[in-house]
């Protein structure tokens, strides 16, 4: 069950207004089928990404790197671990952490899962160039 926010626009096409967008008590409900991001921030003209992203029990996200972008990531259900450079940092339901760019970590689901939101300046989308043009992002990978 992945959900991605529909990108409403105000009702009268006016200015933007907030809205409430994800139940997180919504997950415990959810089998583990759907793991993975069960939910992202679509909105057009953002300036932030957010996703929910559900780790099955004792599962992880492999140890890698974001060299651009700090990110904030905070628990909403479950336990688990986040590996760093320093050693293992205990997460539950609740802790807020700063993942700061150029950070390497890895994340590790304990015995009931872990659900977690994560939030980060919205990054540029990746435009195909002709060979030999400027790259627009300078930094950034291009596939």
């Amino acid at each position: 069950m992945n959900v991605e926010d529909s990108g409403c626009p105000a009702p009268d096409g006016g200015a933007p207004v907030p809205r409430a967008l994800f139940d997180t008590q919504t997950l415990e409900a959810l089998d583990w089928a759907s793991a993975g991001a069960v939910w992202r921030l679509a909105e057009p003209g953002r300036q932030l990404d957010a996703n929910v992203v559900r780790i099955p029990p004792e599962r992880r996200v492999d140890t890698h790197t974001e060299p651009d972008l700090d990110v904030l990531l905070l628990v909403v259900t479950g336990d688990g671990i986040l590996v760093t450079s320093d050693g293992p940092l205990p997460l539950s339901a609740g802790t807020l952490t700063w993942l700061p760019h150029g950070s390497t970590r890895a994340l590790v689901a304990g015995e009931r899962g872990m659900s977690y939101l994560t939030v980060h300046q919205r990054r540029p989308g990746m435009q195909i160039q002709p060979v030999g043009s400027r790259d627009p992002a300078p930094g950034r990978r291009q596939p």
